[in-house]
């Protein structure tokens, strides 16, 4: 069997799937990459060769011998007609926002594998791909910040005074949350969080921030894997008010709030934006969807009111080689659920196969993606 490892063609993607130091535990497997594949990561074809790989000079080439292809960024349309008939994908797929590949895959009889549906369990804690990209993520938002807070982050004493700690407020304790947090304190920042899952107050408190005590209630905050709900109107309206008192007060806010599937509510008001001081820096880590902050511009860096807004997508993308690495983890241990004895064994009794296996056999299994499938068709034909 043979597994494949394609360049990646999303703008400004520069991670690889597999690193060289990956491909020895592989064994019993032919591993083909494209030329070019991992150098944007610092990974050349020769260190792929050396551990054992060949390396393709193209993408259909590679598409056309692989068994498995293993990649990072969900697939393209054109990379899904290069996958082989009945063959087998594993990658990112946010199969709610990329519903024409979805369909697709499943036309094409592709065994199609979501890296970011595994299920929080602890046998599955290396494979949470999520988690190590969003570890990736939440260092790069403070250095970030830091870089553009005209303020020293740590409290000094000189000869000509005391210079107090700058303030950092983070909105959302998930692994980004908490990477951010620990990364800022690190630094010698003041800093404080906030998070709507009461769940996560000790956690913030054990890297030394405070946490941000709001008087107002969720109602049922996190879903079984430990992520948040999406909330009521009136909720976000009570929590935009309270929160803009603690944001006028940071020097640095990092914004980390997500809900899977749904666009990330908004929590940084433009009135919030507005009394915050003039230098002050937000970085918005829900940038990818739509953003926590009124005035988030997804991609860009602007300068609302005097604040620097930072709204990065892909901060993975610019630590390429140790997210690489760490998905690279991932990945590999991953397919030691669906790789056995040179085969490709797809046990849906497994609960990491099955929470993962979106397309087979010509179907889609993810039942959300089935449904908004099933919907978008009816709504067509009713048109």
């Amino acid at each position: 069997m043979i597994i494949g490892i394609p360049k990646e063609t999303a703008q400004g993607e520069r991670r690889v799937a597999l690193v060289p130091e990956s491909v020895p535990r592989l064994a019993g497997f032919q591993v083909v990459v494209e030329s070019g594949a991992g150098v944007s990561a610092n990974f050349p074809d020769g260190a792929y060769q050396k551990e054992g790989a060949t390396v393709l000079p193209d993408a259909p080439t590679l598409y056309s011998r692989s068994d498995v292809v293993l990649k990072v960024q969900p697939p393209s349309l054109d990379e899904v007609a290069l996958l082989r008939e009945g063959g087998a994908l594993v990658s990112f797929l946010y199969p709610l926002s990329n519903l024409p590949a979805v369909e697709r895959l499943a036309q094409k009889r592709v065994a199609a594998f979501a890296m970011d549906l595994i299920p929080r369990i602890s046998r599955a804690q290396t494979m949470d791909a999520l988690t190590s990209q969003a570890t990736v993520s939440g260092y790069k938002a403070v250095i970030l910040a830091a870089a553009s807070l005209p303020k020293f982050f740590p409290m000094l004493m000189t000869a000509a005074g005391t210079i107090p700690p700058a303030k950092v407020l983070v909105i959302g304790a998930g692994v980004a949350g908490l990477q951010a947090i620990a990364v800022a304190h690190r630094l010698g920042a003041s800093v404080e969080a906030y998070d709507v899952r009461p769940a996560v107050k000790e956690q913030i408190q054990s890297l030394g921030a405070k946490f941000l005590e709001i008087p107002v209630s969720a109602q049922d905050a996190q879903t079984s894997g430990g992520y948040a709900k999406a909330q009521s109107e009136e909720f976000y309206r009570k929590q935009q008010e309270l929160l803009t008192e603690h944001i006028a007060m940071a020097d640095v806010v990092i914004t980390t709030a997500l809900v899977p599937g749904q666009r990330a509510p908004i929590l940084v008001t433009e009135e919030a934006v507005k009394r915050m001081r003039p230098s002050s820096v937000i970085v918005d880590l829900a940038a990818e969807q739509g953003g926590n902050c009124a005035l988030t511009e997804p991609g860009k860096t602007v300068v609302k009111f005097g604040v620097t807004i930072h709204a990065p997508i892909n901060l993975p993308s610019t630590m390429a080689q140790q997210a690489s690495e760490l998905y690279s983890r991932n990945l590999v241990s991953f397919l030691s659920s669906v790789l056995r004895e040179g085969n490709l064994v797809i046990d849906q009794s497994d609960e990491v196969v099955r929470g993962t296996l979106v397309t087979k056999g010509g179907e889609v299994l993810y039942e959300p993606a089935r449904r908004a499938l099933s919907g978008a068709k009816k709504e067509g034909e009713n048109a």
